[in-house]
């Protein structure tokens, strides 16, 4: 990393994979969906795919071979209560004392491809008074990893992208953050190409950007 690189002032985080473990509530809110159309469940692929994209992605996904069915599928998942599948979300165990370390001194903000539940998640968690600032799917026109969320992020801190550092698990947010030129914490996915690399938030408070 070149030494002229800014100072940081902003940390941004992906929501799923990152701040929680949402794999089994994506797996079981994915699978109902298909059930209900009568299809099999998903395989390991499908189910890493919509862990990191959006659900519109997600849906023309796993019914790629049922593309008829797409707008009913649509139809139909509007209609369905998320709450249930919420506490199948696991937060990370030591998020909120990082959070709390974090803020006297840096922004924090979130992008994150969950839409119309990310709210509700905030409010189940007490989180809101953790972040300045929320991005979601529905907030911007082109969705992860297009770069628009970043830039909207950077925008309102009136901040340049090696100001800050996006905390992220998959390749979508590798692209994502890449578009931008903004630096990457890998969140616990050694395999991740990223700047940086960790097992747990306490731990990134010891890298070198953080010291600075």
């Amino acid at each position: 990393m070149s030494k002229n690189m800014a100072q940081l002032k902003l940390v941004v985080f992906d929501c799923d994979g990152v701040m929680f473990d949402s794999k089994d509530s994506n797996r079981k809110y994915y699978n109902r969906l298909l059930e209900k159309f009568g299809h099999p469940l998903m395989n390991e692929q499908e189910e890493d795919y919509v862990h990191s994209h959006n659900v519109i992605d997600s849906v023309n996904h796993i019914f790629g071979d049922y593309p008829r069915e797409i707008e009913e599928v649509n139809q139909y998942r509007i209609s369905v209560d998320y709450t249930p599948y919420l506490e199948y979300m696991a937060i990370e165990s030591d998020l909120k004392e990082f959070l709390s370390l974090l803020k006297p001194k840096f922004y924090t903000a979130i992008s994150t491809n969950r839409s119309t539940t990310m709210g509700a998640v905030m409010k189940m968690h007490d989180l809101g008074s953790y972040f300045d600032l929320v991005v979601t799917s529905l907030d911007v026109e082109k969705p992860k990893p297009h770069i628009e969320a970043l830039e909207k992020i950077l925008s309102h801190f009136q901040l340049s992208a090696d100001e800050a550092v996006y905390i992220g698990d998959s390749m979508v947010d590798r692209e994502h953050t890449a578009g931008v030129n903004m630096r990457l914490i890998s969140f616990k996915n050694p395999e991740l190409p990223a700047e940086y690399h960790v097992n747990c938030f306490l731990d990134i408070l010891q890298l070198s950007i953080f010291q600075e």
